[in-house]
């Protein structure tokens, strides 16, 4: 894969991935040892690096998508949700994890841009991509709560849980939150997707794209409603969404990082 021709024509989206990679770097490594203050200001620093480097690749031409950038938004929609809840809730203090995504998924991006998208076949589908990415994105928020239900659930267990710890019910009641809000959107990808199968092929394709999306949904739909109806929590109720994130993780990030890295088909 010859990536010199890609990363001349933008050269300004190299420099600033290049800056956010290194911002993310520099604050996993020193987050130990930094101030509250510290980390949350290299935090900032590097976000708004990384948003530079989305913004522009909104105006790249020709138009480029793929499992890179996917990811590459997905996390920094996580990163922004954090960094709103870790105001309302200091003792959020998982900065190194994030930090260490952030430098992987942007370095991803840089070396595996996405297939170029010369002509699109509608106007509208960057808004087909745009729900999408915010269902992944508020799904992989949901992950990143239930992980934290689960281990205050097991500090509890163990009695080593901290003080300043989050509470757990506070945890498992924002991961349903978040749950219920990327099943809206992912209701709203699937229908825009119908849509545009529907206009540009005249039928609803089914390719694993559209069978992991779909089961993914099925996943949520039954978690929603056994939560709501049966009351599901703890260990059961957070497996059942690791599937459902993992199934649409497969639904289009997956599938493309087979054809764009391991087939090298576009």
């Amino acid at each position: 894969m010859n990536l010199l021709p890609t990363l001349a024509t933008n050269l300004p989206a190299v420099v600033l991935s290049g800056l956010a990679a290194l911002a993310y770097a520099i604050l996993a490594w020193i987050h130990p040892r930094a101030s509250a203050m510290q980390s949350r200001a290299l935090l900032t620093v590097a976000w708004l690096l990384h948003l530079g480097v989305l913004v522009f690749g909104l105006f790249e031409q020709p138009a480029r998508f793929g499992f890179a950038p996917s990811l590459s938004v997905t996390v920094w929609l996580v990163l922004t949700v954090y960094m709103i809840e870790s105001r309302l809730y200091p003792q959020l203090r998982e900065r190194w994890t994030l930090a260490l995504l952030g430098t992987v998924v942007v370095v991803l991006a840089l070396l595996f841009p996405g297939t170029p998208y010369p002509a699109l076949r509608s106007n509208w589908m960057p808004l087909h991509w745009a729900l999408g990415i915010a269902s992944y994105g508020l799904i992989a928020v949901a992950v990143g709560h239930a992980w934290l239900m689960q281990r205050a659930e097991k500090a509890m267990r163990l009695g080593t849980s901290a003080k300043t710890a989050m509470p757990l019910l506070t945890l498992e009641r924002l991961t349903f939150r978040f749950v219920a809000a990327g099943f809206v959107l992912l209701t709203a990808t699937l229908m825009a997707g119908w849509y545009f199968s529907e206009l540009l092929n005249h039928r609803w394709v089914w390719d694993h794209k559209s069978v992991f999306s779909v089961l993914s949904w099925i996943t949520m739909a039954v978690l929603l409603w056994g939560r709501w109806r049966l009351g599901w929590r703890g260990r059961f109720a957070a497996r059942t969404l690791y599937l459902g994130a993992g199934l649409l993780l497969l639904g289009y990030a997956g599938s493309r990082f087979v054809l764009e890295v391991l087939l090298h088909r576009s």
